[in-house]
């Protein structure tokens, strides 16, 4: 029973969606985030008093980072470039 169970879902495709993900990803050469956005955006708003405006998941030197538009509590918009595995603002 168990068996029919378990070819019932992969022929419905539940885990294929997953697995097809991780493999764009692998063949992307992108790294999944380990730091959470939410973590990201909570140290840059201590640090630089502001708003997020828009935020991206990009990729420089071949890691993982987040490209995050900041308007700044006087107004003036910055972009940083934070990598996404260490939380450190490289950009």
């Amino acid at each position: 029973m168990k068996h029919h169970i378990l070819i019932a879902a992969l022929l419905l495709g539940a885990p294929v969606a997953g697995v097809a993900a991780a493999q764009e990803t692998a063949q992307a050469g992108r790294q999944a985030p380990q730091v959470a956005l939410s973590r990201v955006l909570a140290m840059l708003a201590q640090r630089h008093p502001g708003k997020q405006l828009n935020t991206t998941l990009g990729q420089s030197g071949g890691r993982a980072t987040y490209v995050i538009q900041w308007q700044l509590a006087d107004g003036r918009i910055v972009v940083f470039v934070v990598d996404a595995e260490t939380g450190q603002v490289i950009g």
